[in-house]
């Protein structure tokens, strides 16, 4: 398996000539996508979604029916090769199994009505890899590898850290993390390190295009 990180939550998986790409948004560069077979999204928000990405390539797009209701709205070229996927179902993606996890966003301030969002069980062979999206769901089963969100309106460092520590992956790899400067990356990345090694868990950020080792 081959995972590479993209701008800000957007991962590449590949696997035995599998290609799925998850949440290609406005900080993701198009390059992200070449080679997808099918792109996965988890919610609505820009960081996440840009219809004009999934406009650039030809393959199926899986996703929850709010996102596919904006879909239909922004790109309906795009709508027709769109599946909407519930809760908990489990279902194919290029010949991966992938399974839906959660159903909200992460509650970014009272006063503000609640987003849907989902994240994703990847198997790739014998490992298996969660995307939470914009959600601090668990997935409710033991994953090998975790794409943790590390800065976020919605997040604070504490929530970050018992969140990784909660799934307890194997190994954790920062995702969602344009919000904070370098600096402040550096002191998540110091206050995870505080943490996980306890628990005989690693964490890692590496740069944009860059594979995760």
């Amino acid at each position: 398996m081959r995972i590479t990180k993209f701008g800000h939550a957007c991962v590449r998986i590949q696997h035995e000539g599998s290609t799925i790409v998850l949440d290609p948004g406005v900080f993701t560069d198009r390059a992200a996508l070449d080679g997808a077979d099918a792109i996965l999204i988890t919610h609505e928000h820009a960081d996440h979604y840009l219809p004009e990405h999934l406009q650039a390539v030809d393959v199926p797009v899986f996703t929850i029916d709010a996102v596919a209701a904006k879909i239909r709205e922004d790109a309906p070229d795009v709508a027709e090769r769109t599946t909407v996927v519930a809760p908990e179902q489990t279902f194919e993606v290029a010949g991966l199994p992938v399974r839906a996890v959660g159903e909200l966003h992460a509650v970014i301030h009272p006063d503000y009505p609640r987003f849907h969002n989902s994240g994703y069980v990847i198997t790739a062979g014998a490992e298996k890899v969660y995307h939470p999206g914009d959600a601090l769901t668990g997935p409710g089963e033991q994953v090998d590898l975790l794409l943790a969100p590390v800065s976020a309106p919605w997040l604070k460092v504490s929530e970050a850290i018992d969140f990784v520590r909660e799934v307890a992956a194997p190994r954790s790899l920062a995702i969602h993390d344009r919000i904070y400067s370098e600096a402040g990356l550096g002191f998540v990345e110091t206050h995870m390190n505080n943490f996980l090694p306890q628990q005989g868990l690693s964490y890692v950020r590496i740069a944009d295009g860059e594979d995760l080792a």
